[in-house]
């Protein structure tokens, strides 16, 4: 069993590149069920019980802002604090998940550099959040590693990068379903907001990884020069479970 876990985290991992190791930000939370976290073979489960993720994405008009934390600080139009990120805005009900007979809308997509959530330890270049809510304004948000290889819709998105203190981009016409990969195959864990306050109780589903150019990322790290990424928070006992087997 313990080898077939450590299989399945490795296939999770997808031969995630170990060369970033950068991260910014204190882990400035105390409470118990943090995020992100560094998913160890030791920490998978599988359960085939689990109710599956159902995913319905569709088109949206798409604009991309940059999310300012240091607004009220001297220079803050040109200093990068820790928790900023370029944000893309969707069109209200272009997408959702449905977990368990639950309904969760997309509300937003981020980035992180370099990636949150680490897989023994591994990192890749970007990460990206999918932000979704229900209607009693609980969060499930997927989690999927963006490694250096050929072109995907991420591109897109990221092709012009919103200026800190400037005007949105239209980033036009979105195929949302695009931005996910084809396997839905997924590890979950209940954990938190990676920005303050930090909030509970959101659960996460960390998806296999998408590839986006070495250009892309190279453009969201030359704005992102110390990263924006929060350090790997302890498990605290929790388990990451798997949906299937073999990922």
């Amino acid at each position: 069993m313990a080898r077939k876990r450590k299989a399945a985290l490795i296939s999770l991992s997808f031969a995630l590149s170990a060369g970033l190791v950068v991260l910014a930000g204190p882990a400035e939370s105390r409470l118990p069920q943090q995020s992100p976290i560094d998913v160890t073979h030791g920490a998978v489960r599988y359960d085939p019980t689990l109710p599956l993720l159902h995913v319905s994405y569709h088109h949206s008009d798409v604009r991309l802002r940059y999310v300012q934390k240091d607004a009220d600080t001297p220079g803050g139009c040109t200093a990068r604090h820790h928790e900023e990120t370029e944000e893309a805005e969707v069109e209200p009900g272009t997408a959702h998940v449905t977990l368990s007979g639950v309904r969760y809308d997309l509300v937003q997509f981020h980035f992180h550099t370099p990636s949150e959530h680490r897989f023994e330890g591994q990192a890749t270049p970007l990460e990206m959040h999918l932000v979704h809510r229900n209607a009693a304004q609980e969060l499930l948000v997927v989690g999927i590693p963006l490694k250096a290889g050929a072109p995907s819709a991420v591109d897109k998105v990221l092709a012009q990068l919103a200026p800190e203190c400037g005007s949105t981009v239209h980033v036009g016409d979105v195929d949302l379903n695009s931005l996910l990969p084809h396997e839905r195959t997924s590890a979950r864990y209940n954990g938190s907001l990676t920005t303050y306050p930090f909030s509970e109780n959101v659960t996460w589903f960390l998806m296999k990884d998408k590839t986006v150019s070495q250009a892309t990322i190279s453009r969201f790290q030359h704005v992102f020069t110390g990263g924006n990424a929060r350090a790997p928070q302890p498990l605290n006992g929790r388990s990451v479970v798997l949906d299937r087997p073999h990922i």
